[in-house]
């Protein structure tokens, strides 16, 4: 008996010094090992199948992209959490509020894909510096990440900017996904497609007054976004291709 008292004791004497960092810890270091944990785990995950070093490369362009995110939904003094990652799903953030308009919906949509997009031009520049055909590699697979991101359907960042467009890019995101999914079978994407059904048909149902003022946004600011959301898909597109075709050149 008397081993396990000396040990409840020592315990009870560590814990009294140890409570207060501890407790700390646990509340102020929580997004930071929620964040951190998972980007390890993740990375972890996808090096058994690619390798450590794309693992890595590709898993800090996913957190650039949410930071994206992070940093816009910050500016407009949204509450949001820390970035959380999925291994084959990607990450993401959640919003504590609801944003208060289309547009700030959208800005903080398109943050990310803009982040991400920035994220993916490094790799290139260094790729077209150094002929390191990781880097080639990375820029590749961050440019179609973002492109991917910007289907407009469900949760997708796409699916949240041309909430300040129109609904019917909805439409057009549904018939696109299901395309891809001919080609390309995904529980994944069926999954995403099945989630956003609510939002598809509330975008077309009678909505009330306080909703009607939600999508109410001025014309100069519905332009922005569509330049910004076009421009976008039209720049990753021809990043994409201007790897694409020097590879089909060589190959042939």
């Amino acid at each position: 008996m008397a081993p396990f008292v000396a040990v409840g004791a020592m315990i009870a004497k560590f814990w009294a010094v140890f409570k207060v960092p501890l407790l700390l810890m646990l509340k102020f270091g929580g997004p930071f090992l929620k964040t951190g944990g998972s980007m390890l785990l993740m990375i972890w995950i996808y090096a058994r199948f690619y390798g450590w070093p794309w693992a890595e490369g590709f898993v800090i362009l996913i957190f650039v992209h949410e930071c994206g995110h992070l940093i816009v939904a910050k500016y407009f003094g949204l509450r949001v959490s820390a970035p959380m990652f999925i291994p084959f799903m990607g990450a993401f953030i959640a919003l504590k509020e609801a944003p208060r308009n289309a547009w700030m919906e959208a800005c903080v949509g398109i943050g990310g894909p803009v982040f991400g997009t920035l994220g993916a031009c490094v790799c290139e520049i260094i790729y077209r510096s150094t002929g390191n055909e990781l880097y080639g590699a990375l820029a590749n697979s961050g440019f179609f990440l973002n492109l991917f991101n910007l289907m407009p359907v469900g949760q997708m960042d796409g699916g949240r900017i041309v909430t300040a467009l129109s609904p019917w890019l909805w439409i057009v995101g549904y018939l696109l996904m299901g395309i891809f999914m001919i080609k390309f079978p995904s529980l994944i994407v069926i999954l995403m497609m099945l989630l956003g059904l609510p939002r598809l048909i509330s975008l077309f149902r009678a909505k009330t007054p306080e909703q009607k003022r939600y999508y109410e946004i001025p014309a100069y600011q519905r332009f922005i976004m569509a330049v910004m959301y076009f421009g976008l898909i039209l720049f990753l597109i021809a990043a994409m291709m201007s790897h694409i075709i020097p590879q089909a050149v060589s190959s042939a």
